[in-house]
């Protein structure tokens, strides 16, 4: 008598595999969530609070552009050390970076009042966030299978943006009408100090420790091509680009829109801050949202339309609507809502740049940090050049005209493995899918 054939299992995709997240990744985001709390906690306070403790505004300002600085060089610097070191290593630097600093900060510089201290101690922090949040970027990168890759990277910003200012601004609400506002950013070094470890000593994926770069490839080599590739590949420079533009509105729009809001439109200041609020709640479900309509819809066409073209007409609408209805809210908080879920149209590019250049996923992950730490200055940048002559109708046609132009780049996008014979947009809506009915 033989033996019947054993039955072949049955595999059974785990719940939080179904919602998209790479299961050896999970604790992961659950740390990436409580880091950027942390590191949210002060966003909304931190520069009156010097400015009360004597710190000249000017000298803040200073400060904040030297952490901006630092934040933009990190950005850039974790993919191109997931390169050379592996994610892991990464993400251990920037928690080891933003805990020294920060203790630096609270231990000697603000008891002390010493602002070269300061300028120390909070500049140099601002490596820290970057390194951490943008190393496991580039884990999720190496794990996420391609048909996922999309959602995958939603949920990293959901819980990127969730912490950071969103919910970190809610917990520093709450603790400090109780333990003081110096007590609260000693909360903050807590939270992030949670985040880190959960995410470092909970997630055993073996991606972590592995180093990106193709064998035989040196490391000044690495280090070089993460800037070469903006031209190497004209496609990953132009995702740059795209990337640059998608919120450089929003850091121009945080100099006028308050003012032309309060003092044109006529909303109380409580009023704008409830819209901003509205909106980046809008943004943090949006960005989970086109991730999951990416990888159906396609990576490539979901930034254009959503990201794109959204962005052109919401822009738009966020100025002409509030000003020819003036103070009506619920008007207002619709298309700000609007704004802030078009911004998250743009998430897609996250999982689209590293598979335009599969070999160096790191260093394409580089060139998209880069166009995001370009960000937070060319909006004000295009503010300061050209509110004087054109106003803050001009800045806004500005800003819609670039969007517009991102909408064609995006457009020239496509992957490597898409036949330059018309697999077109086609092709890259319908791979993701494919492949995610073949899993």
């Amino acid at each position: 008598m033989t033996n019947p054939p054993p039955r072949s299992p049955i595999t059974r995709r785990a719940p939080i595999t179904r919602l998209g997240i790479p299961p050896t990744l999970a604790w992961g985001y659950l740390g990436l969530l409580l880091f950027m709390v942390g590191d949210g906690v002060e966003s909304g306070y931190l520069s009156p609070y010097l400015i009360d403790r004597g710190i000249p505004e000017s000298l803040v300002a200073v400060l904040f552009t030297v952490y901006g600085i630092a934040a933009a060089l990190a950005a850039w610097l974790s993919g191109v050390l997931a390169d050379l070191w592996g994610p892991r290593r990464v993400m251990w630097t920037g928690l080891a970076i933003w805990t020294v600093f920060q203790l630096l900060f609270l231990g000697a510089a603000i008891p002390a009042s010493s602002y070269p201290l300061m300028l120390l101690g909070y500049g140099l922090r601002g490596l820290g966030y970057p390194l951490f949040a943008y190393g496991f970027l580039v884990w999720i990168a190496g794990v996420a299978p391609r048909a996922r890759l999309g959602t995958a990277m939603g949920w990293f910003w959901f819980a990127f943006t969730g912490g950071l200012p969103t919910l970190g601004s809610l917990v520093a609400s709450g603790l400090i009408p109780h333990i003081g506002a110096y007590a609260t950013l000693w909360a903050a070094l807590a939270l992030v100090a949670a985040g880190g470890l959960i995410a470092l000593l909970l997630v055993r994926d073996e991606h972590g420790g592995k180093r990106q770069r193709p064998a035989g490839e040196g490391p000044l080599a690495t280090l070089l091509g993460s800037i070469t590739i903006l031209w190497r590949n004209p496609r990953v420079g132009a995702g740059s680009v795209v990337r640059v533009i998608n919120t450089a509105s929003q850091f121009g729009f945080f100099v006028i829109l308050p003012i032309h809001f309060t003092r044109t439109v006529g909303f109380s200041l409580t009023q704008w801050l409830h819209l901003l609020s509205a909106m980046f709640a809008t943004n943090i479900f949006a960005n989970l949202l086109f991730g999951v309509v990416g990888d159906r819809l396609g990576w490539r066409r979901t930034v254009a339309w959503f990201g794109g073209a959204g962005c052109t007409l919401s822009t738009l609408l966020l100025f002409y609507v509030p000003t020819a209805a003036g103070p009506h809210f619920p008007l207002a908080l619709a298309v700000a809502a609007f704004y802030g879920a078009t911004l998250a149209g743009y998430v897609p590019i996250s999982a689209l740049m590293p598979s335009l250049e599969p070999r160096h996923k790191g260093q394409a992950l580089a060139a998209l940090n880069l166009g995001a730490g370009a960000s937070t200055f060319v909006g004000p940048a295009v503010v300061a050049a050209f509110v004087g002559p054109l106003g803050v109708e001009g800045v806004v046609w500005i800003f819609a005209g670039m969007y517009a132009v991102s909408t064609v780049l995006t457009l020239f996008l496509k992957l490597p493995d898409e036949s330059a014979a018309g697999a077109g947009a086609g092709r890259d809506a319908a791979a993701p899918h494919a492949a995610s009915a073949r899993a």
